[in-house]
């Protein structure tokens, strides 16, 4: 018997087993202690709520590395071709997003990749967290003996092990879950943190030792794929992560793009494809999203890029696709990677377990109502970035609430405001205009900062 047609054996003996099972429950034929013995000999398994698991939905997240809102061929904003890349081609992801929502506001956690990924996994913010940088010293991109107005934080690098992640939720119900690639999140390994399978706790070096090249991009997905087979074999319900690393070739900024695109949405394909061979894409959610904007100043309409809390820093592609999903839709909600928690947790009817001190909230309403809503413990969303970088001012807080953004940059304490809905270029500074806003806005910042205990950036006293 071949590969496939032993695949084949398995899904429909398992479908049988599952009608048979099912039937049996309805004529209260037997206990749940005897079908779950009978099932487990069948290589089945039963969920924590006595559920067959090949119901209940699997998880697909790809996590892109510094790939911001223009970096795809999707056309992130309703109406707008501007919100789309003009040379990159990533049919893949034009996939999804027909047959899913994207979201035109989507955001990352913070201008660089630590702090974000941090807040994805726990649905906590990197200032809750303390987890605002990529490195401990708190500073890169600027030399230490700069002549810095202020002194940055040491931040925390090390993702505790006592946070919550969606695979640990997950797994208290019977899920298998695996993650691949860049996870940058300290030295502890991953399968400390509720994943079964790993390829290490990898930073922006591959596992192989090797920084970004072609052959990455299939490697994970090849692992990926290959930890599918093995769930859907075994009628297990499954959470694979697959995260990208970044480009680190010696050709010119452009360059660089179009290929690591094409890498990752050709590999991105494969599993997608996937999906479809092993008879799971009806009862997958696929969702993807990256960690920061692109660097430089290639995230035009948008403002400036990785480092800067400016739209160009943190607004990002950010689409979902899945089971009773609505098909080819944009939605102009703000989300944050803080969401992706508490919407696998409810997609996976684990919503009742999410801890209270979980920032971000479900997207489910959304995904299946144009007038669905997101229900938060607060009605702003905060980015707090308390560091000098690259591209950035110096150490800054953002906050957003509904169509504002305000802009705190604490060398210069003078905060900015703009109207992301008309001027997403961040264009027009209104803070003059409306300073009752201002005030107001200000106001909830720094109320959220202190509720978090935040760390902040303090005088240098040797400044001159």
């Amino acid at each position: 018997m071949s590969a496939i047609q032993y695949l084949f054996y398995k899904t429909v003996r398992n479908r049988t087993y599952n009608r048979l099972f099912r039937r049996f429950r309805q004529m209260k034929l037997l206990r749940l202690s005897i079908t779950c013995l009978l099932l487990g000999s069948m290589g089945a398994s039963i969920s924590a709520q006595g559920q067959p698991a090949t119901d209940r939905p699997n998880f697909l997240i790809v996590y892109g590395e510094g790939s911001g809102w223009v970096s795809t061929s999707v056309q992130m904003e309703e109406g707008n071709p501007q919100s789309k890349s003009e040379f990159i081609e990533t049919p893949n992801l034009e996939r999804l997003a027909a047959n899913g929502v994207t979201f035109s506001r989507g955001y990352a956690l913070s201008p660089r990749c630590t702090p974000s990924r941090a807040g994805l996994y726990t649905g906590k913010s990197p200032g809750l967290l303390h987890m605002t940088y990529v490195t401990a010293s708190g500073l890169e991109g600027r030399n230490p003996g700069d002549n810095l107005k202020l002194i940055p934080p040491a931040p925390v690098t090390e993702l505790p092990v006592e946070e919550t992640t969606y695979a640990e939720i997950l797994k208290q119900s019977g899920y298998a879950t695996a993650h691949f690639g860049k996870w940058h999140l300290g030295r502890v390994d991953p399968t400390e943190h509720g994943f079964d399978e790993s390829d290490g706790p990898n930073a922006n070096d591959s596992p192989s030792g090797r920084d970004f090249n072609q052959a990455e991009y299939a490697i994970t997905a090849d692992k990926g794929i290959d930890f599918m087979r093995r769930q859907v074999a075994a009628g297990r319900p499954f959470l694979l992560e697959v995260d990208h690393y970044p480009i680190m070739n010696n050709r010119n900024v452009q360059e660089e793009m179009m290929a690591e695109r094409l890498d990752m949405d050709a590999n991105f394909g494969r599993m997608y494809d996937a999906l479809e061979e092993l008879g799971v894409a009806d009862n997958t959610y696929v969702i993807f999203t990256t960690d920061h904007g692109t660097q430089g100043q290639l995230n035009a309409p948008l403002n400036n890029g990785k480092g800067s809390l400016l739209e160009g820093g943190i607004r990002v592609p950010f689409i979902i696709g899945g089971p009773s999903v609505r098909a080819g839709e944009w939605s102009g909600e703000p989300v944050t990677a803080l969401d992706i928690l508490p919407t696998i947790a409810d997609l996976s009817g684990n919503a009742s377990i999410v801890k209270e001190d979980v920032e971000g909230g479900s997207l489910v309403s959304i995904l299946r109502d144009k007038e669905g809503e997101v229900e938060r413990s607060r009605e702003e969303i905060v980015f707090h970035f308390p560091h000098y970088d690259l591209n950035n001012a110096g150490p800054a807080t953002a906050l957003m609430l509904g169509d504002y953004k305000l802009v705190k940059n604490y060398e210069e304490d003078q905060p900015q405001l703009y109207n992301i809905a008309l001027d997403p270029g961040e264009t027009k500074d209104l803070a003059s205009d409306m300073p009752d806003l201002v005030v107001e806005l200000d106001q909830k910042l720094v109320a959220y900062l202190e509720e978090i205990d935040a760390q902040m950036p303090r005088p240098n006293p040797d400044y001159y």
